[in-house]
């Protein structure tokens, strides 16, 4: 059954005017509370906008500030490693030095010790402790102590250029991670809004951190120890370059000097030796020509002796013949007295030939003793210039003392 349709409602134009007076005001409304929210959202966005700009720049000049930072403590590293690298490069050539000036101290050392022990084999008067040996005792003190000294000095060397490839090596460590924040640091100031996100851009391993531990200053007293470590170590190897540049000056030196003390010393020897050899071949000389003498004056000494036996045996016969006269005849006249002085002059001359005959053979025998002893003199002379001259001269020649 179908239903009854009603008549709509009427209102009444008062209602309709309230109806039409609401609609607009809540329309005016609602404008106005979307024209305030445009304003505002303007507003808002403008301000963000500016915000954004604002934090971006600050962000930029702050990031462009800290490449700066990490530029300059990068370049310093590397400054700092340049010299470094330069300094162990030095010392190492300061090293290498130092070795070959110890290896050139045994050359000379072993020529001292073999002209030392050379020198013993003198013989006799001639084992000497003359100036010679001094100098050589002394060249050889002075060797070792510069053998000591370079050794020492080595030591120090070595010690040295450790603690410089430590410093060298906290600069690289240092310097790696500064190449690295410089390049995250120019990739981070080179971004904009236009540009990829960060997870897709960013270097890898690299993730926004704000709780980091190290402060800014800590970063930089960080570099900052690193380098003052280094320019202490190389300030020290400098010092260190400096003071063995003198001490290799002053050794060689010092080896030179009292190389050239010894081979004075030693020439002044030989010089001596030589003369007083040559002054014991002169009195040889002389010896030999007055044993001739005294042999000549031996046998005359003979020859005299025997040619007045004959007249005193005529005498002694004819004596003895006289003294054969019978009785009244046996006269001690002129010529008895004669015969008699005559036994007694030859007598007391054959006598006194003898006596001198004697001292001749003895003088003879002194003579030839003293040649003797002077013909080994000469020979223990030779052998000691043989010794300086010869060996010992030789095997000074092969020593040269150049700068270390």
């Amino acid at each position: 059954m179908s239903r009854v349709l009603k008549a709509p409602p009427k209102f009444l134009p008062s209602e309709w005017k309230h109806a039409n007076h609401t609609r607009f005001r809540s329309a005016e409304a609602e404008r106005a509370r979307s024209v305030r929210l445009t304003a505002e959202c303007k507003r808002l966005i403008e301000e963000s906008e500016k915000s954004v700009r604002c934090m971006q720049q600050d962000a930029n000049n702050r990031l462009e500030k800290r490449l700066k930072d990490v530029t300059f403590w990068r370049q310093e590293l590397e400054q700092k490693l340049h010299e470094m690298v330069q300094e162990i490069e030095q010392l190492l050539v300061i090293k290498d030095r130092v070795e070959r000036a110890l290896g050139s101290c045994s050359g000379p050392l072993q020529a001292t010790l073999d002209c030392l022990d050379e020198r013993q084999k003198r013989v006799e008067i001639d084992l000497v402790h003359d100036e010679v040996e001094k100098e050589l005792q002394k060249e050889k003190d002075v060797i070792d102590g510069v053998t000591a000294l370079l050794q020492r000095t080595l030591e120090q060397i070595v010690e040295q250029i450790r603690l410089n490839r430590s410093a060298k090596y906290y600069l690289e460590k240092d310097l790696r991670d500064k190449f690295q924040a410089e390049r995250i640091e120019e990739f981070c100031s080179l971004l904009s809004s236009t540009t990829a996100s960060v997870e897709e851009k960013a270097p890898a391993g690299q993730c926004a951190d704000g709780g980091l531990a190290v402060t800014p200053r800590e970063w930089e007293t960080f570099s900052d120890v690193n380098i003052s470590k280094a320019e202490k170590e190389r300030s020290n190897s400098t010092s260190l370059r400096a003071l063995v540049e003198n001490l290799l000056v002053q050794t060689a030196a010092d080896m030179r000097r009292q190389h050239e003390a010894a081979g004075s010393a030693l020439t002044l020897r030989i010089h001596e030796i030589r003369s007083a050899k040559a002054g014991l071949e002169d009195q040889l000389s002389k010896l030999l020509v007055e044993i001739a003498s005294q042999e000549q004056n031996l046998d005359a000494l003979k020859v005299a002796v025997a040619d007045k036996e004959g007249p005193l045996k005529v005498a002694q016969t004819r004596l003895h013949a006289r003294s054969q006269r019978p009785r009244i005849e046996l006269c001690n006249d002129h010529a008895q007295a004669r015969l008699l002085s005559e036994v007694q002059q030859l007598t007391s001359h054959i006598s006194r030939l003898k006596e001198s005959l004697a001292e001749s053979e003895m003088e003879l025998r002194a003579l030839t003793r003293n040649q003797l002893l002077l013909e080994e003199e000469i020979q223990v002379k030779s052998n000691s210039l043989y010794i300086d001259e010869v060996i010992c001269t030789q095997l000074r020649q092969a020593v040269t003392i150049h700068d270390f």
